[in-house]
């Protein structure tokens, strides 16, 4: 609901604060007064096209603010969400519009400043025009699919199709992901059998890599060691023969030397004695170092080929890594991942086969709600043109039929609102084609089939009715006519905020306020003021709008007389 709207410097209005209340308010006054300039603040605050003109003269700038009280669960506040702007939706919504001599403008939602379109994106949902010049709203055909689903009451089949739409997306997301896993794993199957042939076959195990280095280091080493101690083995070769025919030709010659006569304690016989117990001495010596020479090389476990297949098993292993891109720790894992992969295709297949009834079931669900949903539609548009149709006689538009066009859209086109294409149509004239509502050439008839078709609607807005202005909806009608404009903006203004711009006096009469639009000043100092009447000014008011220029005291009965009808 619009509770204020405070104007600066536009046209002829210098300073004017306006306050707002529910129901149906009526502005009058004579031709020219001002009363486009109160409805020209209203969309320049609401993101209407505003150009220099619209600056008081010798005014730097004119400045518009619109402020709302939107119920928390209108609409607007969702716009504003997805903008980016702060909000609280317990509070008040102040539209703010200033606009330069030179034709600049800048808008402000909240303080916060923002683009015109976002203003106008807020008006769409807050504001609706119905006027001489222009009517916005009913005119978008966007609007008419939940305009008709409020009449009929389809909200809870709405939501049904909504949510089987939701899941059928879900599915059809699940079936895609599913097909692109399968499609994957079977163009990438033929190499990777082949890889885990490869591995099967290496069968590498985890921490082989680390064991055979360390097993290569020793076996190097070994091999190294049994090289030194076989040089060390070298140096004795033939030593002890030798030492032991010394040992025997110094014993030859002390038989000798004895068997000459020599005696045994003698001194020759004594030295080769010695010499030979020296050398038979270090022959035991030699013999044991052999022999521990020996027992030293069977220390070590090493066979020649050892080592050439511990090599062997290290180099594979690590050029099988090279090749598949990973580390050796990494081969088991790989060869586990490969083989897991290799089974994930079968299971994945029966998985998309599963995804794939699954989306059959909610395709169909989908299309089962959405035919009903169509159905209930095409019953809640035959109810509205008949709703329609009663409302266009006393409006004088009995020539005029109305009907809610409805084509089922394909499959593809379809969406979480059904497949249905909802359009307003209307056929101004006894055999004419219908056409969408801009066929209605003349404003006044355009605003006041507006007034009938919110009036077949009322009620079925959900508490969520924009502000409804209709802008001279009466021009050129009158008497009876008139006084059911009237009726109906009132009934209207029942379930809905509405401002009208009227000259008729049946219609200002059925107004819960009243403001009179006037001129005051001359030439440069002309300005445009705005009284909020009582009571006994509305009489004298509508008195004047049925009698002219001069009010007469029939005049005045007259007006009591409609506003207490």
């Amino acid at each position: 609901m619009l509770i204020g709207l405070w104007i600066r410097d536009v046209v002829l209005i210098e300073t004017l604060d306006l306050s707002f209340g529910p129901g149906l308010t009526a502005l009058t006054g004579e031709t020219g007064a001002g009363k486009s300039i109160i409805l020209d603040s209203l969309g320049l605050a609401t993101g209407a096209r505003g150009d220099s003109g619209l600056v008081r003269r010798g005014a730097s700038q004119a400045v518009t603010s619109a402020i709302f009280a939107p119920t928390p669960d209108h609409p607007v506040w969702d716009i504003l969400e997805e903008k980016g702007l702060s909000h609280a939706r317990d509070e008040d919504l102040v539209l703010r519009r200033i606009l330069t001599a030179d034709g600049r403008s800048r808008a402000f939602v909240n303080d916060q400043a923002t683009s015109i379109g976002v203003l106008r994106d807020l008006g769409a949902v807050l504001v609706e025009v119905h006027g001489q010049h222009e009517t916005v709203g009913l005119l978008d055909a966007r609007t008419h699919r939940p305009l008709l689903d409020a009449y009929g009451s389809l909200g809870g089949q709405v939501k049904a199709v909504n949510a089987a739409w939701t899941r059928l997306g879900a599915c059809r997301d699940q079936v895609s992901s599913l097909q692109a896993m399968v499609d994957r794993a079977t163009a990438e199957a033929e190499e990777t059998t082949l890889r885990l042939a490869e591995l099967d076959r290496l069968s590498p195990q985890p921490g082989e890599e680390a064991d055979l280095a360390e097993q290569r280091a020793l076996l190097g080493a070994a091999e190294k060691a049994m090289g030194d101690i076989s040089a060390a083995g070298t140096v004795f070769e033939g030593l002890s023969g030798r030492l032991a025919g010394a040992v025997r030709a110094l014993d030859h010659a002390r038989a000798r030397t004895l068997q000459a006569g020599a005696h045994e304690d003698g001194p020759a016989v004594q030295r080769l004695a010695a010499a030979s117990a020296a050398v038979d001495a270090l022959f035991s010596q030699v013999q044991e170092a052999e022999a521990a020479i020996e027992s030293a090389a069977g220390g070590f476990d090493f066979r020649p080929d050892q080592l050439e297949k511990t090599e062997e098993r290290l180099f594979e292993l690590r050029g099988m890594a090279r090749k598949l891109g990973v580390t050796v720790e990494a081969l088991p894992d790989l060869r586990l991942t490969l083989a897991a992969g290799l089974r994930a295709l079968e299971s994945g297949e029966d998985d998309l086969k599963a995804a794939r009834q699954a989306l059959e079931a909610a395709r169909a669900d989908y299309l089962g709600l959405a035919g009903a949903l169509s159905q209930a539609r095409q019953a809640a548009g035959l109810r509205l043109a008949n709703a329609v149709a009663e409302e266009l006689v006393p409006l004088k538009l009995d020539k005029a039929r109305f009907q809610v066009g409805l084509a089922t859209l394909d499959e593809d086109r379809a969406g979480p609102s059904g497949q249905d294409r909802v359009s307003f149509e209307i056929s101004t004239n006894p055999g004419a084609p219908f056409g969408d509502l801009g066929a209605i050439a003349s404003g006044g008839e355009l605003a006041r089939f507006a007034l009938a078709l919110k009036a077949a609607l009322a009620g079925r807005a959900e508490g969520r009715q924009p502000l409804m202005i209709f802008d001279e909806v009466d021009q050129g009608v009158g008497g009876a006519v008139a006084d059911a404009v009237g009726l109906r903006l009132r009934r209207l203004a029942d379930e809905a905020q509405v401002l009208v711009v009227t000259h008729s006096p049946q219609v200002a009469a059925r107004a819960h306020d009243h403001w009179r639009i006037a001129k005051t000043g001359e030439g440069e100092d002309l300005r445009t003021r705005v009284e909020a009447l009582v009571p006994a000014e509305r009489e004298e008011e509508i008195a004047r709008m049925l009698a002219g220029a001069e009010v007469t005291d029939a005049a005045r009965a007259a007006a009591r007389a409609l506003m207490h009808v």
